[in-house]
């Protein structure tokens, strides 16, 4: 698989560069605006569900708090990044200055609809980002021919249907489940996930540590294939033995491939180890998902095991890591990262733990888990926001 090239910085600058640059790459206002959303939301949330002020969002609180950490902080991430890499992988601009501020205005008055207008105004407003940016991002990879790449184009499409199909349960509009409705986007996100980290967690390791990677197209195929099956078959409740066996074999796929990505001697390097580590998470996922198609504990497991653990862990290792890389800067994690990194691996166990060990801590570890995961999103912040406003400090454009 080719990996996504990150800027390494070519000069170090006589001088500070200074200047307002959120507008110059896809990556800068995305991940600033999504970690603040991941910083004031979560705590929003906790207010509300452990009986603080009253709190009236276009939607029941509980559906609210799932609908923006998928479909608003986690799609503003993704965006971010694939309008990014998307330059990358074609040699061809995407949009900066005017046109990026319109399709981050349009996220953010999402974002604004879902927490305060009517449930059909919000959800008309929340639905038109998805497909816009698919749009935005067609237009490139096609005039590319970027035909290995069309994939995410397909995810952002099914992202809007499940989007679509969410508003549609959670207003009563459709006799559907909503919970299945977030599983699918959850899945979605987690197949592409695992698609990405295949292509550069080995490379990125490879690179700084001088490894070689033990990879292999069909091990890679198989991983990615089971555990997309093994998702969607979660998402839409199925359940028995040959779902556990399925889910099993995505669960020991997922392991040798990941093993081969040499994860060892990364444990001394942060913005290696949160890659691997959140990766692994997805493992015991698909584990978790094993034991529920059987009937045994681990149902309530596999959502937050899936989106605290995997999909938020990595999207905090690469928000980092691109920030550095397309900003000029050293690849290197400083000690904010690293607390960053860990308390997002507190707030895992203490989502998780409680709900299989120890139900009666269940309140205890939901407020100590949002307010890590806050606090990991919001050192993020302090460190990269002004990184993420202003120019490239070697110059150059993005």
């Amino acid at each position: 698989m080719a990996v996504i090239p990150i800027d390494e910085p070519r000069l170090k600058p006589n001088k500070p560069v200074r200047g307002f640059a959120l507008f110059a790459l896809g990556f800068r206002p995305f991940y600033l605006l999504g970690a603040t959303l991941a910083a004031l939301f979560v705590p929003l949330w906790l207010m509300i569900a452990l009986g603080g002020p009253a709190f009236s969002p276009a939607l029941p609180a509980l559906f609210w708090h799932a609908h923006e950490m998928i479909f608003g902080f986690a799609t503003a991430i993704i965006v971010g990044f694939l309008l990014t890499a998307a330059r990358n992988w074609t040699g061809l601009a995407t949009p900066t200055g005017g046109k990026l501020a319109a399709l981050v205005g349009v996220w953010l008055a999402g974002r604004i609809a879902m927490l305060c207008l009517p449930a059909l105004a919000a959800a008309v407003i929340d639905l038109a980002f998805l497909p816009l940016a698919a749009l935005v991002l067609a237009r490139v990879l096609i005039r590319a021919g970027s035909r290995r790449n069309y994939f995410v184009l397909l995810i952002l499409a099914l992202l809007s249907v499940s989007n679509l199909l969410f508003h549609a349960a959670a207003n009563a509009w459709l006799a559907l489940p909503v919970l299945n409705t977030l599983h699918a986007a959850v899945a979605l996100i987690a197949t592409l996930a695992t698609v990405i980290a295949g292509r550069i967690v080995p490379s990125f390791t490879a690179n700084a540590l001088k490894t070689v990677p033990r990879q292999s197209a069909l091990l890679d195929r198989l991983a990615i294939g089971s555990t997309a099956l093994t998702l969607l078959l979660w998402a839409c409740g199925v359940s028995g033995i040959v779902v556990a066996l399925i889910s099993v074999l995505a669960a020991a796929s997922q392991a040798w491939r990941s093993l081969g990505w040499r994860p060892g001697p990364t444990w001394r390097v942060p913005l290696l180890w949160i890659l691997h580590i959140s990766h692994a998470w997805l493992v015991l996922a698909l584990l978790a998902a094993a034991s529920a198609a059987l009937g045994l504990p681990g149902s309530a497991a596999v959502l937050h095991l899936l989106t605290v653990g995997m999909i938020s862990g990595l999207i905090l290792g690469m928000i980092t890591r691109t920030a550095l890389g397309h900003t000029g800067r050293l690849l290197r994690a400083g000690y904010i990262e690293a607390a960053a990194y860990s308390l997002l691996q507190l707030a895992v166990l203490a989502r998780i733990l409680p709900v299989l060990m120890a139900p009666d801590w269940y309140r205890a570890g939901l407020m100590l888990a949002g307010t890590a995961w806050s606090l990991a999103f919001g050192l993020y912040l302090v460190r990269y926001a002004p990184i993420l406003i202003q120019p490239r400090i070697d110059g150059r454009e993005g």
